[in-house]
């Protein structure tokens, strides 16, 4: 029996295409396809794979609208997001084209005159990945980009709610020059093709955004055949406010971080965290520039904050936002929904709760939703604190203008990536990940490539010469 994933637009619940979903033979077949086109790709001169990397970027700009208004029938965001996302995606083709010509060895002197070692890169193999629904297309091009520059192959499972960007996004690829076993994308269920890849011993590297527990999974399953892996995963960001902060711009840079694709970001802003004596003015400045944020159809002029990517994620907010109330917390704009489960959309207002204390399940679970806890600290150590308090460390924020505060946030919190009075710190030429139980490894800088080779060393003897 034929299987089919039907696409919807979360806006609406329209079914707006739907996607064959491969076989088990068709993704062992597509594996292997990947497997054999390793060795001319990896001999592939790094200045053509450059250069087809740069073809892919300006055939992509080429098609950035129609890119961008797929993402968003599919996906829900405003389509000026979706379109700087294209932008987004852009960047990492264009940096790893430049860090395919940059993949040094070097040479060791050795303890011995007759002997010389010689260290050398050279690329893993066949690279499996699986990429999440909230960035179709950018966190496609993070993996693929740096995959291919070094001689890498590449097998992608995109999302099953936004499958349609990243396959459009691949035969771009094709479109551009790269050949079509070298870059491949296969359809199904997460779980039946996440086993598939972990299992084959012709993939040598998992790459991995998405869930903790889902990471997890595949850490364990890639042991037998030890992959390497790369996981960005979970993240619950605290975002502090200290009492010298501009406040301002803190409320501007808060509302960038935590309601950006509807809070549902990895590193959006989960925990606003105020020290005491401003929190009232800061709060109203946040409330003031909330106000501002108009819901609805991405595609819709003057959107700001489009609809729950599904039934399940719409769940989880309200669960927190009704669990905070319950304990205490007040809303002080927002709770408010539409929704419609016959039709399959679901939107909610933007939320800003106040009274929060750490007893509350939104302080401890990432939301992924378009929802704002606000809490106090007193001393620079409980924020440290409150902000550590956490198994995720993937992103963190704060705002102050204190040079000496700013270092000793900086020093202390446990995250792997932090904005200093910036709510925007992701960049294609800066390395993205996180600590703890939010990922391994680095994607982006010249640090995103380096998962992707091996390092392989040779010490050359007999080289005494007597003429």
């Amino acid at each position: 029996m034929e299987r089919k994933i039907d696409v919807t637009n979360p806006a609406t619940g329209e079914i707006i295409d739907s996607v064959q979903m491969h076989s088990e033979s068709e993704i062992r077949t597509a594996i292997n396809k990947g497997a054999n086109a390793f060795f001319n790709w990896s001999k592939t001169n790094a200045h053509k794979r450059a250069q087809l990397l740069k073809n892919w970027a300006q055939v992509v700009m080429n098609h950035k609208q129609e890119l961008a208004n797929l993402m968003t029938l599919e996906n829900g965001k405003p389509l000026k997001e979706s379109l700087g996302e294209v932008d987004y995606s852009v960047d990492y083709l264009e940096w790893y084209a430049e860090e395919a010509k940059r993949i040094y060895g070097r040479t060791i002197p050795a303890n011995d005159g007759s002997k010389r070692i010689i260290v050398t890169k050279e690329p893993i193999g066949l690279v499996a990945a699986i990429t999440p629904w909230n960035f179709p297309a950018a966190m496609m091009a993070r993996k693929a980009a740096p995959a291919l520059a070094a001689g890498c192959t590449f097998i992608v499972k995109p999302a099953s709610e936004t499958p349609l960007t990243g396959m459009k996004f691949i035969e771009l690829a094709h479109e551009a020059g790269i050949p079509k076993d070298v870059i491949q994308y296969v359809n199904g269920k997460g779980s039946d093709i996440g086993s598939i890849f972990t299992e084959s011993e012709a993939v040598r590297k998992i790459t991995f955004t998405g869930s903790t527990a889902v990471g997890k999974s595949l850490i364990k399953n890639s042991a037998n055949t030890v992959k390497h892996v790369t996981m960005e995963l979970g993240g619950h960001a605290p975002l502090i406010v200290a009492k010298d902060a501009d406040l301002d711009l803190a409320a501007k840079q808060a509302v960038a971080s935590k309601f950006r694709n509807a809070g549902q970001t990895c590193v959006c802003a989960n925990r606003i965290i105020v020290h005491e004596d401003v929190v009232n003015t800061f709060t109203e400045k946040f409330i003031q520039e909330v106000e501002k944020l108009k819901v609805g159809n991405g595609l819709d002029d003057g959107t700001d904050i489009g609809p729950i990517i599904n039934k399940q994620g719409f769940e989880k907010i309200t669960d927190q936002i009704k669990d905070a109330i319950e304990k205490g917390a007040t809303a002080k704009i927002g709770n408010s929904f539409e929704t419609n489960e016959s039709e399959g959309y679901f939107f909610i207002q933007p939320t800003v709760l106040t009274e929060v204390t750490t007893d509350m399940t939104i302080m401890h679970e990432e939301t992924f939703g378009p929802v704002a806890p606000i809490l106090t600290f007193s001393t620079a150590e409980e924020a440290v604190e409150l902000a550590n308090s956490t198994p995720f460390g993937l992103a963190a924020y704060f705002f102050t203008s204190d040079y000496r505060l700013g270092t000793y946030l900086h020093d202390h919190l446990k995250f792997g990536i932090i904005g200093w009075n910036d709510g925007g710190p992701s960049a294609a030429h800066a390395p993205f990940g996180g600590m703890k139980e939010s990922g391994l490894g680095r994607e982006g800088g010249i640090e995103g490539i380096e998962p992707y080779l091996e390092t392989k060393y040779m010490s050359i003897g007999g080289l005494s010469f007597n003429g």
